[in-house]
């Protein structure tokens, strides 16, 4: 553990804000239709920082910055490679169908989503309530001007102002949660938080207060019900190369901050937010799978999948602390961290599809529009069908392992509520399993409503096989990226 300001454990943020400024410069002179000089500067740029991420989370050390605001791990550093591999694999599926909806007439979709990335890594690393809030608030103001990026759309203009409005008000309850748990500790650092909070000296009622709507706040950038009312609405009504934007890479800084504010600083008060995010779970499952069922918008029904799917993993969070006893803490935390990165591997090959089938005046967007995709094209029908097994946790895919691993923890104490949540999670998700069951009889046994073949650029095609795979592969050898979230939890929880 390092505490001083070496300026090497941040060279990829460095890198990152230098090479995002320099592209949207250059982006000025650059005039072809698919932005190709752009593109490949940001996949370069991006390249290099996920390189970089993988080495330092690789040599495991434990660094804080500018006096512990901010805290280089081995958990950060693989959210934040695996975060930087989502943006780039987004921008690969996403490009062709910009170029066809005239939103490539900038680089604004390659810098805004550099700066996005960027607000990720603040959320990721930060171990104080501002450096995490600036984070979010850099992330989120990116993503609002990629949701309105087709200016004279005006579906994507009504869910750009839900995104907004909505964000302001769960940006709200955040900071007023962190201004009372400041108020109450007298720091807005996170360690000193936990140190004033396991004190004793401080008055419940208020620290209960305060954590009350932090986890409101969180639960909002989760898409967790109660504070899921966004997710369909800017889900289906944002172009779908933004969609998998806001829907992928950002969980896992999503559920980083979870882990720096409610274990780094709050574990002391775990037995009040694990309450919490029971009901969120509870209600995140019971909603999302049931409101999955009715849609017939492809996009609005994944809303409504990821609303599920953000539910079980809570029951990873839920799961660390027993009767005050942390010993299955690491546990707990390390299949919540594996089942929202397999979560987000997962998005990005379903979305893929969806965004390779669209083409230009044609929104891929219905369950229908997949009807016979078997006959047009076995390969993509393939991966979107492994997606959705997974997805539903059919072995021997990733999810089934990510579900398996979350029920696991939840069982291990051996309490009775343990096993009541367990149950109704596997119910929900045999419920869940319907809705996505249904899209592979379409696919596969409905004649399609098109002749039209399916094509797509080289890129793409490497890239979505080679992410299908994955999800295949990781279900048949889930140990290695166990191991690799298991410890990389003990790092942070030992420090």
């Amino acid at each position: 553990m390092i505490d001083n300001l070496n300026w090497v454990a941040l060279y990829p943020e460095i890198l990152l804000l230098i090479m995002a400024c320099a592209i949207a410069l250059i982006d000025l002179f650059v005039t072809t239709r698919l932005r190709s000089l752009t593109y490949l500067l940001t996949m370069v740029s991006l390249g290099a920082v996920a390189a970089l991420q993988a080495v330092y989370a690789s040599e495991g050390t434990t660094v804080y910055l500018f006096g512990n605001m901010v805290v280089s791990d081995a958990m950060g550093n693989w959210l934040k490679c695996f975060a930087t591999l989502a943006v780039m694999t987004t921008l690969v599926y996403g490009r062709p169908y910009a170029a066809d909806r005239d939103m490539l007439r900038g680089g604004e979709m390659f810098t805004l989503g550099m700066f996005a990335l960027m607000g990720m890594f603040v959320m990721i690393s930060g171990n104080n309530f501002l450096v995490l809030y600036l984070g979010l608030e850099l992330l989120t103001l990116s993503s609002y001007a990629l949701v309105a990026l087709r200016r004279n759309n005006g579906i994507a203009t009504e869910a750009a102002m839900k995104y907004f409005v909505l964000g302001a008000l769960a940006s709200g309850f955040l900071l007023y949660g962190l201004s009372m748990l400041y108020g109450a500790t007298g720091t807005l650092d996170i360690p000193s938080v936990f140190k004033a909070v396991s004190s004793g000296q401080i008055k419940h009622q208020v620290l209960v207060l305060g954590v009350v709507f932090v986890v409101c706040g969180l639960a909002f950038k989760l898409g967790v019900v109660p504070f899921h009312m966004w997710v369909p609405d800017v889900y289906q009504g944002a172009p779908t190369a933004v969609t998998l934007m806001i829907g992928g890479a950002p969980k896992l800084a999503a559920f980083a901050m979870t882990m720096r504010l409610l274990v780094d600083g709050l574990l002391p008060l775990a037995i009040d937010w694990q309450q919490m995010l029971v009901v969120l779970s509870v209600g995140s499952l019971f909603i999302g799978n049931l409101a999955a069922i009715a849609q017939t918008n492809l996009k609005r029904m994944l809303a409504f999948s990821t609303i599920a799917q953000m539910g079980f993993m809570l029951i990873g969070l839920l799961s660390g602390v027993s009767n005050g006893n942390t010993l299955l803490a690491a546990n707990a935390y390390s299949s919540a961290m594996f089942y929202v990165i397999t979560y987000v591997l997962t998005t990005l090959a379903s979305f893929g599809v969806i965004l390779l089938l669209a083409r230009a005046g044609f929104e891929s967007e219905e369950i229908t529009d997949l009807a016979g995709l078997n006959q047009r094209s076995p390969l993509y029908a393939g991966v979107m069908a492994v997606c959705l097994f997974s997805l539903a946790g059919v072995p021997p895919l990733v999810g089934f392992y990510a579900k398996l691993s979350v029920l696991q923890a939840l069982l291990a104490p051996g309490q009775t509520g343990g096993l009541i949540l367990a149950i109704f999670a596997v119910m929900m998700s045999l419920i869940g399993a319907f809705y996505y069951l249904r899209i592979v009889k379409v696919m596969y046994f409905d004649q399609p409503l098109t002749a039209t073949t399916v094509s797509a650029p080289q890129d793409v095609k490497v890239v979505l096989t080679l992410n299908g795979a994955l999800i295949l592969i990781l279900g048949l050898v889930p140990g290695g990226l166990m191991t690799l979230c298991a410890q990389s939890i003990v790092k942070a929880l030992g420090t």
